[in-house]
């Protein structure tokens, strides 16, 4: 695993290893990794961030990458572990498919031009890209995974957007609910995702899958009435128009997290990949209810702060703002 002490690559690598796996991580030190994993330090931003791997003579079944700046650091890696590594798996996103992608659009849709895999970065999308481009090159098409995930929550998230809802709630009082209620919300449990990805190595899949929920797994609804009953917080939804939101110079998706307005290119792209083939590999999500409880419960252990990455924009909304369209 590359990195493996943070969200996707955490929850990878305990899945890993409660399967009785062999596990190698190679991280920067920043976080302890989970217990029972073999540790290698090493920045890959830096000259010499591949020498621990580099001095090693093993040889792994698997390799898993999540890196989503410059495609050179994945190409480093990837060219190193090329005759070590039966297969390599890159946790890439919807993202990459070019814009705006038809709803239900799947596998086949065009994509992004990728940053060359020499690239030191460009936009997510086009890295993302890069990054799939820089793998394939190492390993060739029938040893590279390529899982393009939707919006990704669950325990150990560091972008902040169920955090953020769970905190908002707990704090108790009128919410800015965007609506509508029903508004479909398609996003994939960090644990699901990574029990279908060492799935997929075991089955030795290979090519492009879309991971996010399957339709009609979710709504913001049903997401934030879940944070409400976890939180056990006296906070009333209060459900406002689109057209509210919007007129108030509201963000989607980061003033209000994991909420676009229906309807826009943005829910299309966001919510309605067609996951049929991943589907069939056998994908499945648990329910909203477990993923926003599990959450909660670590997020306490953690007195309510999340572990935000700093390359990130912050999420949230302003109270003030909350309060001016709520008329508080």
């Amino acid at each position: 695993m590359l990195g493996g002490t943070e969200f996707v690559g955490r929850a990878v690598v305990e899945a890993a290893l409660a399967r009785g796996w062999d596990v190698t991580v190679l991280h920067r030190g920043r976080h302890e990794p989970p217990s029972g994993a073999r540790s290698l330090l090493g920045d890959r931003t830096a000259p010499d961030g591949l020498a621990a791997l580099a001095a090693t003579s093993d040889e792994w079944d698997a390799v898993v990458d999540t890196w989503s700046a410059a495609p050179r650091v994945v190409r480093d890696a990837a060219r190193l572990l090329a005759g070590r590594v039966s297969r390599h798996v890159y946790v890439s996103s919807c993202s990459v498919y070019a814009w705006p992608p038809k709803a239900g659009y799947d596998e086949d849709t065009p994509l992004v031009d990728g940053a060359s895999p020499d690239a030191e970065g460009a936009d997510y999308a086009r890295d993302k890209r890069g990054g799939e481009l820089a793998v394939l090159d190492a390993f060739g098409t029938g040893r590279s995974l390529l899982v393009r995930s939707g919006l990704i929550l669950g325990p150990y998230e560091n972008i902040g957007r169920l955090p953020w809802w769970l905190n908002r709630i707990a704090a108790g009082g009128p919410v800015l609910a965007p609506g509508p209620r029903e508004l479909p919300l398609r996003y994939i449990d960090v644990r699901d995702l990574a029990e279908w990805t060492l799935g997929a190595v075991e089955a030795d899949l290979d090519g492009a899958y879309n991971l996010a929920g399957p339709p009609g797994h979710s709504t913001m609804g049903e997401l934030l009435d879940a944070c409400v009953r976890v939180t056990g917080a006296r906070s009333e939804l209060r459900w406002t128009e689109p057209e509210v939101v919007l007129a108030a110079g509201i963000e989607p998706w980061t003033q209000l997290p994991a909420w676009v307005p229906p309807g826009s290119d943005y829910q299309a792209a966001l919510y309605s990949a067609d996951v049929s083939r991943a589907v069939r590999a056998g994908l499945r999500c648990r329910p909203v209810q477990e993923t926003v409880a599990d959450t909660w419960s670590w997020l306490r252990s953690r007195g309510g702060v999340p572990p935000l990455r700093t390359d990130r924009p912050a999420v949230g909304l302003d109270p003030a703002v909350e309060a001016k369209v709520l008329g508080i």
